[in-house]
């Protein structure tokens, strides 16, 4: 078998099967294709080392808001990391952390809020479901431990974080190494029809089934992510759902890692309809891409409550509450207010929106266009009229990836939002630094690679 070379198999529309990287010992994720090598970013590019520009238009998987190359974010990482790079958060405090959180005290939608930074979405997401544990133990409400949850939704790759999350081709690997948590029907008006309260009433239904007293917590994105694609729940469907929550004594946990810090024209996606939740989660974007953060955010008084019944809560990382982390946090968050860039994510999203459907949403392959802020998802089907999708083999979604890879547009591609398996969707998720002219040539590329994969495809 001939091994073809990193050209060869960028080129290659297609998963590239013979493709062995010819030197490195680094595996990745995605096994099958080649990755030109990074020189540098700015702005909202990348650029490779043979000089090709990329326009990052999903953050990578919607991570960088502030843009590439921020030279504030580096200079107060450096800073920090020349001051102290690293302390045990069990031993000391740092002025990072605890700034950090005095600004974010006061954008969260939690009265009077406590922070626990971990290093990843997966890790909040664990975390999350721990403290609603804890909090209920604290309660004295032992017997509940279960996490009501959502199908197909992405909740992160660690075992807890799998068991409460509804994506098949991620979970079912290791079904018998997790705890399976109660999964309830997504909000999906695309494919689903029905109203906030009748979807909420799925989650009574579930809360009843096993039993209130068994029931801890509910987690579910507010605006669903990389699963299912920018996808917006009826008007009624938060406030329903928080009724629900307080009426049975469960905590409401919001899932923020992808569409909070400003990503949806609002600083977290649950501010759209004005609902409180009990514990709130975050990464992505909380330090910009710059280092690898995110945090646990909760009530002070349940925090006391664990503090006074229990004496600690049973949980840790080795990275938590890092000041380097937190440093870099900070300088996103100062970038992000000085620059107003909230404001323009719901600005520079409408005008998204619009040309996107004016580009795409007549196309006989494109389903639905969807999405809020810098947040948007096009959803590719077979049949318009039936809304069937197209079968997972013919790996459409990485194909329109590929293509508008090479054309110099970064985009980011999910699979299986139909059923768990078959259903194609790209995202677009760009820095929150984009502007209106950036807007044209990010929509028009994406297009020409839809248009460019669907006639192929048609015409095979």
């Amino acid at each position: 078998m001939r091994t073809i070379s990193t050209k060869e198999a960028v080129a290659n529309g297609r998963y590239a099967m013979n493709y062995k990287h010819p030197h490195g010992h680094v595996f990745y994720r995605k096994m099958n294709h080649a990755r030109p090598k990074i020189s540098h970013g700015k702005g909202i590019y990348l650029f490779d080392e043979n000089g090709k520009k990329y326009m990052d238009g999903s953050g990578g998987p919607l991570v960088v808001n502030v843009g590439h190359g921020r030279s504030e974010v580096v200079d107060a990482i450096t800073q920090q990391a020349q001051k102290a790079a690293y302390v045990h958060a069990i031993m000391f405090t740092n002025q990072a952390t605890e700034q950090l959180s005095e600004e974010l005290a006061e954008l969260v939608p939690i009265p009077n809020p406590r922070f626990f930074y971990l290093s990843s979405g997966s890790e909040v997401v664990e975390g999350a479901i721990k403290l609603a544990r804890q909090i209920q133990q604290a309660r004295g409400e032992a017997s509940r431990d279960i996490t009501t949850c959502r199908s197909l939704s992405y909740h992160g790759m660690t075992l807890g974080a799998l068991g409460v999350s509804g994506r098949p081709g991620l979970r079912t690997p290791y079904m018998g190494m997790m705890v399976n948590m109660p999964h309830i029907r997504p909000p999906y008006p695309y494919r689903f029809a029905a109203t906030g309260e009748e979807l909420a009433g799925r989650l009574e239904e579930s809360i009843l089934a096993y039993g209130p007293e068994t029931v801890a917590a509910f987690i579910a994105e507010p605006i669903s992510g990389a699963s299912l694609g920018a996808v917006l729940p009826p008007d009624d469907y938060w406030p329903a759902v928080r009724r629900v929550c307080d009426k049975y004594g469960v905590l409401l946990i919001a899932d923020e890692v992808l569409v909070g810090m400003g990503r949806t024209g609002k600083w977290w996606g649950i501010d759209h309809w004005q609902v409180q939740p009990d514990i709130l989660v975050t990464s992505k974007g909380l330090a910009g891409g710059y280092f690898p953060l995110g945090f646990v955010a909760a009530k002070t008084d349940d925090v006391e409550l664990i503090r006074q019944k229990l004496g600690d809560w049973n949980h840790g990382g080795t990275f938590s509450h890092h000041p380097v982390g937190c440093a870099a946090a900070l300088a996103t968050l100062h970038i992000m207010k000085a620059e107003n860039l909230v404001e323009n994510s719901a600005r520079m999203g409408e005008k998204l929106g619009q040309m996107l459907q004016d580009s795409l949403s007549h196309h006989p392959n494109v389903g639905e266009v969807r999405g809020r802020g810098l947040f948007w998802g096009v959803e590719i089907v077979q049949d318009k009229i039936n809304k069937t999708p197209f079968p997972a083999s013919q790996h459409l979604a990485w194909d329109i990836w590929q293509r508008a890879f090479n054309k110099g547009l970064i985009v980011y591609f999910s699979q299986g939002c139909a059923d768990g398996q078959n259903g194609d969707v790209i995202m677009l998720g760009p820095p929150l630094i984009i502007n209106e002219s950036q807007l044209v040539v990010m929509v028009r590329i994406l297009t020409e690679a839809i248009y460019e994969v669907l006639a192929e495809k048609t015409i095979s």
